[in-house]
C-alpha cells in the first residue's frame, strides 16, 4: 500500500466558489480562528456584527471586512441575499438570535448547541421552523491531522479499529473567557464536547456512557474542569476521554492526544493547541503498521486552530451549493453530540455503583 499517496485525499470540503459570510459575533474565537481560518481559504467576510460596534468595527477594519455593525438587521440589508451566517456567541444567545435571520438561510451555529439537552432541543425547533440549513461549529473533526486520520483509517492501513482513547493532562487558562465563571457545566460542555463529537464521527452514536466530572481543588469557584467519560460501544472496543485541566506544573509532562489502535495498525495525533496554552505546539499526526517500519510521522500541514474552522465553514457552502451531498455537523446530527453530553452529566450526577457488602 502506497501510504503516502493517501494523505494526498486527506482535505477538507470546499466550494468552488464560496459564498460572503456574514459573522454574528467578534469575541476572541472569532479573532484567533474565525477570521484567520476564513481569509486563507479564500472565504470572503462582508459583515461583522457585535452588541458593541465600535468592537465590531476595529476588528472589521484589522481584517479588511467591508462593514462593522450592531445590527443584525443592517447586515441582513448590506450582505448579499446567499449569505452564509456564522453565528459565534455564547450558547444562551444562540436562541435569541437565530430568530432575526432570513428563514431558509444557512447558518454555522457556535459549539455548544445550547448549555443543556432542553436548549439544543429548542435550537434544533427554532432551525427547522424557519427552514435554516444549519450546522454546529464542531470542527475538530476537520483539524488537518484528524483528516490525515481517516484517511489512513479509511484505506485499511489499521484494520479493524477497537480502541479510542483522548487524553488532556494541560493547564487551562478558564479565566480568558469571562462568561464561563459562572457557568454551571464547564468541562464536558464547553471542551471534552469536542472528544465526544469525534468519536461520534468514527463510531457513531454510543449505547451509553459512563462518567465522573469533578472540581479541582485549584480552582474551586469554576465547575468541573476534570473528567473521565466511557462510551459504550459494545465488549469489543475500549472507547474513552480522560482530561484534566488543572495541570500547571511543568509543561514537560503535558498531554493532549488521541489515538487509535487496530488489528494492523495504529496511530496517534497530537492537538498542540492545548499545550502551553495559549501558546501551543505544532499539531502531528504519527502512525504504525505492522510491516516492521516502526512510527512514522505523516505528512500534517495546518493545525485544529485556525485550520479546521476552514473546514466546518467549507462542510456548510459546499453543502449549499450542492457540491457535498452530505452536512455532517448539521444540526440534526448535532443534537446527538449534545444528547452523548446530557448523558454524561446525568452519569455523573447518580454516581456509581456500591462496594458490595462481604459475607463472611
Amino acid at each position: 500500500m502506497d501510504l503516502e499517496s493517501v494523505f494526498e485525499q486527506a482535505e477538507a470540503p470546499k466550494p468552488r466558489m464560496a459564498r460572503p459570510i456574514v459573522m454574528v459575533g467578534s469575541g476572541g474565537i472569532v479573532h484567533d480562528a474565525h477570521l484567520p481560518a476564513y481569509a486563507k481559504a479564500g472565504f470572503p467576510v462582508a459583515v461583522l456584527v457585535d452588541m458593541s460596534r465600535e468592537r465590531a468595527e476595529a476588528l472589521a477594519k484589522k481584517f479588511h471586512v467591508p462593514l462593522g455593525t450592531s445590527s443584525i438587521d443592517e447586515a441582513i440589508r448590506f450582505a448579499p441575499a446567499d449569505a452564509i451566517f456564522d453565528v459565534a456567541v455564547p450558547a444562551k444567545a444562540i436562541p435569541g438570535i437565530l430568530p432575526q435571520l432570513p428563514d431558509g438561510a444557512a447558518v454555522l451555529i457556535q459549539k455548544p448547541m445550547g448549555e443543556t439537552l432542553e436548549e439544543a432541543v429548542e435550537i434544533l425547533r427554532i432551525c427547522r421552523a424557519k427552514g435554516l440549513t444549519a450546522a454546529v461549529n464542531f470542527q475538530l473533526r476537520w483539524a488537518p491531522n484528524m483528516l490525515a486520520a481517516r484517511a489512513l483509517t479509511d484505506a485499511g492501513a489499521l484494520g479493524e479499529l477497537h480502541d479510542m482513547e483522548v487524553k488532556v493532562s494541560v493547564h487551562m487558562p478558564w479565566e480568558l473567557w469571562s462568561f464561563l465563571s459562572t457557568a454551571p457545566r464547564l468541562e464536558i460542555l464547553y471542551h471534552s464536547i469536542h472528544y465526544i463529537d469525534l468519536v461520534r464521527s468514527w463510531f457513531g452514536n454510543p449505547r451509553g456512557v459512563y462518567a465522573k466530572t469533578v472540581k479541582s481543588p485549584r480552582t474551586p469557584a469554576l465547575a468541573a474542569t476534570k473528567s473521565v467519560i466511557i462510551l459504550d460501544y459494545g465488549d469489543d472496543k475500549r472507547v474513552f476521554i480522560a482530561s484534566n485541566h488543572s495541570h500547571d506544573f511543568d509543561p514537560k509532562m503535558q498531554r493532549s492526544f488521541v489515538q487509535w489502535e487496530g488489528m494492523t495498525g495504529a496511530m496517534r495525533a497530537q492537538m498542540g493547541v492545548n499545550l502551553n496554552y495559549p501558546v501551543g505546539l505544532p499539531d502531528n499526526l504519527e502512525y504504525i503498521v505492522r510491516d516492521g517500519a516502526g512510527w512514522r510521522e505523516a505528512p500534517v500541514s495546518g493545525n485544529w486552530f485556525p485550520d479546521a474552522f476552514m473546514g466546518s465553514m467549507g462542510s456548510l457552502q459546499a453543502y449549499v451549493e450542492g457540491e457535498a451531498k452530505t452536512l455532517p455537523t448539521s444540526v440534526e446530527d448535532a443534537i446527538d453530540t449534545m444528547r452523548t453530553v446530557e448523558a454524561a452529566y446525568l452519569s455523573s450526577e447518580r454516581d456509581g455503583v456500591e462496594l458490595p457488602p462481604l459475607a463472611l
